[in-house]
Parts: structure tokens; sequence; C-alpha cells
């Protein structure tokens, strides 16, 4: 049976980097805002744990995306599909990650792919050609994590 997954990502503001990747990816930003005010009225956490986000209760840390068209538990608001989970940690970035994603352009081809990651907040770095292969870009996030557009 094959396991389930998710891609974790250390971030320094989890729900503004979750919003980046829900827009360049057309997921969906995970509510967990039922689940947050079950515990929150249960006493199991305290509202140092959360923020407003959106207008709707958000962890502080933490925040996911799921594609749209994967199942969700409605009762805690999590993907039970393709998913990426963002997570504040201490420390900022500082060399070059070890695992990317990569995003293919649709219909509008790779120009027009580009242009809109960059209308979201990301940044070109480097062009790479593979001549008769094509090329593609690789880009950072607002967080400088790299991915690269293809």
């Amino acid at each position: 049976m094959a396991l389930n997954w998710k891609l974790v990502i250390d971030s320094e503001d989890a729900p503004r980097v979750a919003d980046f990747w829900a827009a360049a990816l057309e997921y969906e930003v995970e509510d967990h805002s039922a689940l947050i005010e079950r515990l929150l009225a249960a006493g199991q956490i305290d509202e140092a744990a959360v923020t407003e986000h959106h207008g709707r209760r958000a962890w502080r840390a933490f925040a996911g995306v799921r594609h749209p068209d994967d199942p969700h538990d409605p009762v805690t608001g999590v993907g039970q599909g393709r998913r990426l989970l963002f997570q504040n940690v201490p420390e900022a970035k500082s060399t070059k990650n070890r695992l990317h994603i990569d995003v293919h352009a649709g219909p509008g081809g790779l120009d027009a792919l580009v242009d809109r990651l960059e209308a979201l907040g990301a940044t070109r770095v480097t062009e790479v050609d593979q001549g008769p292969a094509g090329h593609w870009w690789v880009m950072r996030d607002p967080e400088g994590n790299e991915f690269c557009a293809s």
C-alpha cells in the first residue's frame, strides 16, 4: 500500500509563504479555523498559538496548502492528498535548498508562468538553457527558497 506524505517547508512566516504557494500552484490554503476554535474552547491551546489571517483564525507558526481536487478532513481542514505544510523555524535560510519544487507551465507557456510567479512575489535567478530540450528558470519564492519554472 502506498504511503501518504506531505512536503514540509521551513519558513519565517508560514501564512505568508503559504499564500504565495497556494496562488502559484492554484492550490487552496487549508482552513483550520474550526479546529482552532474547538481547541481554544477546550483549553488545549492558548491564544499565543494562533493569529488572524485573511479574517479567520490560523496557526501562528504553521500553514498548509492542498490541491483543490484532493480530499480533505472537513473537521480539521487538513488535506489528505497533495499537500505542502509550512512551519516557522527560528533560523533564517542560509544555503541552497536540498529539495525543491518544479512548477510546470500550462497552456499559456513558460513566459506567462514566470510573469505570473513574479507578480506573486517570486524572483528570477538563472535561466537554464538545455538547447533542443528547452529551457527553464531557477526562481526564488518570497522567502528565498529556490524552485524551478519549466
